[in-house]
């Protein structure tokens, strides 16, 4: 068979489809125009986008503080770039190390509590250059269950290149994950992975509970903080909300969400009311509030009518969730205004009725 040949009828084919799950192929989808992937935005200003020329009502980006459009974020955006050009033609290794790398590794790591930090140039390479640097042959990497896919990646490349062995426990389950490590055998290095917030679900890691494990069976806390930081603990992330900040033994954060630029690094040693309208919005405690649908067509449908209101939202389907939790992602900034929202409100309600969620 042709190596391309599955690509090509998952793409076209309903029956190929049909078996990943998917009520319809891409190419069926694109032409009913139910693709909400890869949606080119001709503008972004904060809370608002215009896309095809239309304006949209922006709650599915993770620009959380508003700070994309911020004056003085722009105005040093454009002066990094008359003082150091577009490039740094170079590795970090090499001749791609700036003083402003410097200076902002040592911030970063004061900010989160931490001896050192190291920057990369987005928050995906952090994970997948990251987890796979510190782990060795036979070391053991214990996960929550649902990690998102950057950490998916990090631990594949740390057990393709050196042999190292992976566990899962349940979601945010502290006496699973004790469970786990009290199986495991005491000599090689445990890490135990998990998301600060939960960028599907919006809910919190109950940290103190996690930390007190990884402490009695003496496995390191690797907290990826990539929608904690802005939002929780004055900004610095899940550590400080706990205030267990050193108890984190290392800390990864990205630059795309609250803090408006491109980039992550790794550092070492509100709110909308949805529940009165009857939508499952989960745990969530942060500004990532999810609109839990569980059937995958509705959650299609029902972009399609947020979309075509003029509102972006997201939809989330398997592999990126499991199906039950098909659902809207939706997120909210300090930015957006009262009527703004109360015209999101308002489509909420007419969805539910429309789409007959719950039902």
């Amino acid at each position: 068979m042709d190596l391309f040949e599955k690509c090509r009828e998952f793409y076209s084919n309903p029956e190929s489809a049909k078996k990943f799950g998917y009520p319809m192929t891409p190419q069926a989808a694109m032409a009913s125009g139910l693709f909400p992937f890869f949606i080119p935005i001709d503008q972004a200003e904060g809370p608002e986008a215009i896309i095809h020329g239309k304006h949209y009502i922006m709650i599915g980006s993770n620009n959380y503080l508003g700070l994309t459009v911020h004056p003085k974020v722009k105005e040093a955006a454009v002066a990094a770039v008359r003082k150091y050009g577009t490039s740094c033609t170079g590795s970090r290794f090499l001749n791609g190390t700036l003083h402003m790398h410097i200076e902002l590794e040592e911030k970063l790591a004061a900010f989160v509590s931490h001896e050192a930090a190291l920057v990369y140039s987005t928050g995906f390479q952090v994970n997948i250059g990251s987890i796979p640097a510190v782990m060795d042959q036979n070391d053991i990497i214990v996960t929550d269950k649902d990690v998102h896919a950057s950490i998916v990646d990090g631990v594949r490349m740390a057990k393709v290149q050196k042999n190292t062995h992976t566990r899962y426990f349940k979601h945010n389950d502290a006496a699973d994950l004790e469970k786990i490590l009290k199986s495991l055998p005491a000599e090689p290095g445990k890490l135990v992975i998990i998301d600060g917030v939960y960028s599907m679900g919006g809910d919190i890691a109950p940290l103190p509970e996690i930390v007190r494990v990884c402490k009695a069976y003496g496995a390191r806390l690797f907290c990826d903080d990539a929608h904690s930081l802005g939002v929780l603990g004055r900004g610095r992330g899940t550590g400080a909300h706990f205030g267990m900040e050193k108890d984190v033994d290392l800390v990864m954060g990205t630059f795309s969400k609250s803090f408006a630029s491109v980039g992550g690094f790794v550092a070492g040693p509100k709110e909308v009311i949805l529940r009165t309208m009857g939508y499952n919005i989960g745990p969530s405690e942060t500004p990532i509030i999810p609109i839990v649908i569980g059937d995958q067509f509705k959650a299609i449908k029902a972009w399609k009518v947020f979309f075509d209101e003029g509102i972006y939202a997201n939809v989330a389907l398997p592999p990126a969730v499991t199906p039950e939790f098909s659902c809207l992602r939706t997120s909210y900034m300090a930015t957006h205004t009262d009527a703004q929202l109360d015209r999101v409100l308002e489509v909420f309600d007419k969805v539910k009725h429309q789409i007959h969620i719950g039902e």
